[in-house]
């Protein structure tokens, strides 16, 4: 089903080259005609001097309003700082589901072929929500928080997109035999939600043979789903299969609000230099658009960056061309059919 009605989307640019992918694939958007109106707002790091906070009220509010965002990369402070903007949102919003999508892109070469896979992470919980605690000076306790609740929605959604995209297997990822009460019910979780899905190949693999396996042979896996930590490891590591961040596209959604954005990070040496790549948000524009039931616009979007890379003659320097940011956004529209 596709609708013609104006949705209106929160553009966050972010920081760093975040502004230069977020006006390319406005720009990209605006030429395949998506029914979109934009509401820019902000959030990053540095916005935090200017409100205080690197997520400011107003930026949560539009996004709770309009049920969309687009988001460009945001920096973090390692060790020090306010908690991550990408983190904020997530918990703010409830987006308990972060999607990664990681696939070959024609004519960039890797040392794989074939690569499609599908990265489910836990958004709301786990030790990545960072609660933590100092217990005495020189010793810290980080609190790894699983919940029947949020392990069993998380599993249906991996489930119910492995039908939804025609999809053969979904994986459980886990440490349980270490974790054997945390990772336990996860895993227990992720059993009784498969038992509704006799359609779909159901798997349990360990995290760490996992990795071992994703580098051997990618192309076993299919759909995977794992705890908020796991996942956030596992999504970077399948990027480099494909190229890296660069080229990958990512979603945080939830039960009717969701944020698409670019998953690298922000490249502030490049930063206003006009070279920055804008393919992962652009690739992000296109799970925003199927999430928005306008598929017919998203594979339009779609087969316009997959040409253009086929064709390899418009290709930005990060992946070994020589075309900027301006000139490779030209060749995307250039390319929509």
């Amino acid at each position: 089903m596709t609708t013609t009605k104006t949705r209106k989307v929160t553009l966050i640019n972010g920081d760093g080259i975040g502004p230069e992918v977020v006006d390319a694939t406005r720009k990209v958007l605006e030429a395949v005609k998506a029914p979109l109106e934009f509401e820019y707002k902000e959030a990053g790091s540095e916005v935090a001097n200017k409100y205080g906070t690197n997520l400011p009220d107003d930026t949560v509010e539009s996004v709770l309003r309009n049920g969309c965002g687009l988001k460009g990369p945001t920096a973090t402070g390692i060790g020090v700082g306010q908690q991550s903007a990408n983190v904020g949102l997530r918990k703010r919003l409830e987006l308990f589901a972060s999607l990664r999508p990681v696939k070959s892109v024609p004519g960039v070469k890797t040392r794989y072929e074939n690569v499609d896979l599908v990265v489910v992470r836990e958004n709301t919980e786990d030790l990545y929500a960072g609660i933590e605690h100092i217990v005495v000076p020189g010793v810290v306790e980080s609190l790894k928080i699983i919940t029947e609740k949020a392990s069993t929605r998380i599993c249906q959604f991996a489930f119910e997109y492995a039908v939804k995209h025609d999809r053969k297997k979904v994986s459980a990822v886990h440490k349980a035999n270490i974790m054997k009460l945390s990772d336990g019910l996860f895993l227990d979780c992720f059993r009784k939600v498969a038992r509704g899905f006799p359609q779909i190949k159901s798997e349990e693999v360990i995290v760490d043979n996992l990795c071992m396996q994703l580098v051997r042979n990618p192309e076993r896996y299919d759909v995977m789903v794992m705890e908020n930590l796991y996942g956030d490891i596992i999504s970077d590591l399948c990027s480099g299969l494909v190229g890296g961040l660069g080229v990958v596209p990512g979603a945080n959604i939830g039960h009717s609000t969701a944020v698409f954005e670019a998953v690298h990070g922000t490249a502030p040496d490049i930063a206003g230099q006009g070279l920055a790549n804008p393919t992962a948000l652009l690739m992000s524009s296109v799970m925003m658009l199927d999430w928005m039931e306008e598929p017919v616009l998203a594979r339009r979007l779609e087969n316009a960056v997959w040409k253009v890379f086929g064709e390899g003659k418009v290709i930005t320097r990060d992946l070994g061309g020589t075309a900027n940011t301006a000139e490779f956004t030209k060749a995307i529209i250039g390319a929509l059919a």
